[in-house]
């Protein structure tokens, strides 16, 4: 058995040592070499396991001799694996070299898109009025989109804003006023809600309009709001947005959902009013419309108009992005050149 043990040891030396530590497959074929020799189906376990057929003299000294060859085995097998984990960090070393002389490579950091910087801007402002952001579907019912906002079919008003109907009852919204509905549905007043969003309406692209653009909708419903606190609300909106100087006025007008309404102006900010390119000689520049919620509105919603009273308004986004940047072209909000977009 002397000489088993022996020849295994001879065996586990040539076989680890003729491992090359520069092969790929080395660790694995180390870890062959150690159960082949160490494991518990190995050729020292097998031998172990005839122990109990030697003298009580010679057990001790096979025991002997078999740690020995065991702690040689190990020993071999730990060296092997040092000199494989140096020569893998050399490797590694080598192909990971840096050179301090070559230019560092720029880290572009992104930027939010102009509509989202003034979207953020315009919530932050509401949001410090006192309001809150409501969302809603983009995919809405006619009821919703035309109805209930007291525009009944064939209104002429349907007409005017060149909708997407995917079937009778089912529209791409063409405003986020439904959000109103949705709201006064579900909340009591005290109602004090933005609606940003995108809608869509069957509009030919170009400089100044397109299929899909972005409105925020604006609803406040309580007992004694008056048309006073609409202009009062709006005119500290005008001055966050536009500093402290904007002026705004209130022009007659229709709308189905809101009695009385108006079209609300801003002075001209760039000829503050004596008329430019950009206000085109009128001196004021139309930013939204609003009006007094109509009481045909408030009872669709189960809101007692003599009770509540409340006003609405809406604004288009891009039409504030192209009047804060100087912008003269809807399309390149939507195109994602970068060359447009990093200068924003």
């Amino acid at each position: 058995m002397k000489e088993m043990l022996a020849k295994i040891r001879e065996n586990a030396a040539l076989e680890i040592s003729a491992i090359n530590i520069d092969s790929e497959e080395a660790k694995n074929l180390l870890e062959d070499a150690r159960v082949k020799y160490l494991g518990k189906k190995g050729e020292l376990t097998s031998v172990l396991r005839g122990m109990g057929g030697l003298s009580p003299e010679m057990r001790p000294v096979i025991g002997q001799v078999s740690n020995e060859v065991r702690e040689f085995i190990e020993k071999e097998v730990e060296e092997k694996k040092n000199l494989i984990a140096q020569r893998e960090t050399a490797r590694r070393l080598e192909k990971e070299v840096i050179d301090v002389t070559m230019p560092g490579k720029r880290n572009t950091s992104g930027r939010l898109h102009p509509l989202t910087q003034v979207l953020t801007e315009i919530e932050d402002i509401f949001i410090g009025l006192g309001f809150e952001i409501a969302e809603g579907p983009e995919v809405e019912l006619d009821y919703y989109n035309f109805e209930a906002l007291n525009i009944p079919k064939n209104h002429p008003a349907r007409d005017t804003q060149d909708t997407f109907y995917i079937n009778d009852n089912i529209v791409l919204r063409t405003q986020t006023s439904p959000m109103q509905i949705r709201v006064m549905e579900k909340t009591k007043p005290p109602i004090r809600i933005i609606a940003p969003g995108r809608v869509y309406r069957s509009d030919a692209v170009d400089a100044t309009h397109s299929p899909l653009f972005h409105q925020i909708e604006g609803l406040v419903i309580d007992k004694g709001v008056t048309m006073a606190d609409l202009k009062g609300s709006l005119e500290l909106f005008a001055k966050k947005l536009y500093g402290e100087d904007a002026v705004i006025r209130f022009r007659p007008h229709h709308f189905p959902f809101t009695e009385p309404s108006a079209e609300v102006d801003i002075c001209c900010f760039s000829c503050g009013g004596k008329g430019c390119r950009l206000c085109k000689g009128e001196g004021w520049i139309e930013i939204l419309g609003a009006g007094m919620v109509h009481p045909k509105v408030l009872e669709t919603c189960g809101v007692d108009p003599k009770e509540y009273s409340g006003f609405a308004f809406g604004l288009g986004l891009e039409r504030i992005v192209m009047r804060r940047f100087d912008i003269n072209d809807m399309r390149l909000l939507y195109e994602n050149d970068l060359r447009f977009l990093k200068q924003f």
